[in-house]
């Protein structure tokens, strides 16, 4: 009864004529407000572009909060390191298996922190690489390719890995891309009109996927 109240509150407000998203605020001291005109700026070429009605400033929530469960997609970056309580990870597991959905972008730094937190979520998971062939890369913009290249860092190829629960993808963890770097204003990073147009697009498509799924 609990996990279906929760679903139809998730249902509810992505269905809703104004919809509302969130930056997660986490514990250990890691950056969680890093990029702060990122996700303004994707919300405006989301309204603009795929026809969604999201409100123009994200919210913030904590990890453990029960306000996590008003908003259908939760936006996660940052540098440095990251502290789920058990009480965090027990919220974020019933978020997530009640219909919510979790971007994860690295804003480099954060790997090896958030893997290991995310085994006190799901902790008979491993977070698996997303083939280029899912529907995330597909729709409303077309990444055959799979996830853009938007910041160099390492060097490595970028990567989206995600986490499943009863075959629907509930978090989405972007490696070695950066694409809030890409989602900032351009005077921030200097990145070339294109770069952006790629990094927008695929956040729209990560967002159009949230709320159709």
């Amino acid at each position: 009864m609990k996990k279906l109240t929760i679903l139809l509150l998730l249902l509810s407000c992505s269905l809703a004529t104004s919809q509302e998203i969130a930056i997660l605020k986490y514990a250990g001291g890691g950056d969680w407000y890093s990029n702060p005109t990122a996700l303004p700026n994707l919300i405006k070429f989301c309204n603009e572009n795929i026809r969604t009605t999201i409100k123009t400033t994200p919210q913030t929530v904590e990890v453990g909060s029960t306000d996590l469960f008003q908003y259908p997609f939760v936006h996660m970056t940052g540098h440095g390191n990251v502290f789920f309580s058990d009480e965090d990870a027990t919220n974020l597991r019933n978020y997530l298996t009640s219909g919510g959905f979790l971007h994860i972008d690295d804003n480099y730094g954060m790997n090896q922190y958030i893997r290991k937190e995310l085994k006190k979520v799901f902790p008979n998971q491993e977070l698996r690489e997303i083939p280029a062939d899912h529907p995330i890369f597909k729709q409303p913009y077309s990444f055959p390719k799979g996830l853009p290249k938007i910041h160099e860092h390492d060097g490595l190829r970028p990567q989206a890995f995600g986490l499943f629960y009863e075959n629907r993808l509930v978090l989405l963890f972007t490696f070695e891309s950066d694409l809030g770097d890409g989602w900032e204003n351009k005077e921030i990073h200097n990145d070339s009109d294109e770069v952006r147009l790629k990094a927008l697009q695929m956040g729209a498509n990560i967002i159009n996927y949230a709320f159709k799924h």
